[in-house]
């Protein structure tokens, strides 16, 4: 559906600054126990450690992992989002975050599993992305195919 897209290397090592402002908002309002799910190569973590929150950073790739244990980031696990345990004050999900829900039909389980880990009192700061500008045509209308559920259902490789 999509021409091939590739997210430049040195967006995944950017620091505080090169980071977009809705990014570093979530980065200043995390507090308490942090979760940063879906770390990847760990930069939001650093920021959170060099402010001296206490962040977990999950992601499912052995060699995210492998990455973040180099770079400094504390706290690692290769964990999936869905069968961890624990307590946390803020649950980050940042760059397209939420997409590790996939479908409409798995939002109940995400959520199930927020409540189960989501402190009472706590956040969840996440982003997603529009995509419906694929769908617009040359009169800047919006023409979802039918046979779509929902636009932003994607499989991403």
């Amino acid at each position: 559906m999509f021409e091939e897209d590739e997210i430049p290397l040195t967006t995944l090592f950017r620091k505080y600054k090169a980071m977009p402002e809705i990014e570093r908002k979530a980065l200043d309002m995390a507090t308490g126990k942090t979760l940063d799910v879906g770390a990847g190569s760990g930069c939001h973590s650093l920021v959170l450690q060099e402010k001296g929150i206490d962040v977990t950073a999950i992601d499912i790739s052995p060699l995210s992992v492998q990455t973040m244990k180099e770079r400094g980031v504390k706290n690692v696990l290769e964990q999936d989002f869905f069968t961890l345990e624990g307590q946390f004050d803020t649950i980050l999900m940042l760059m397209n975050g939420i997409g590790i829900v996939g479908t409409l039909e798995r939002l109940p389980k995400f959520f199930r599993q927020l409540d189960n880990i989501l402190a009472p009192g706590g956040q969840v700061l996440c982003d997603s992305s529009d995509i419906s500008y694929v769908f617009e045509d040359e009169n800047g209308m919006i023409g979802i195919p039918n046979e779509m559920d929902y636009y932003g259902e994607h499989s991403f490789h």
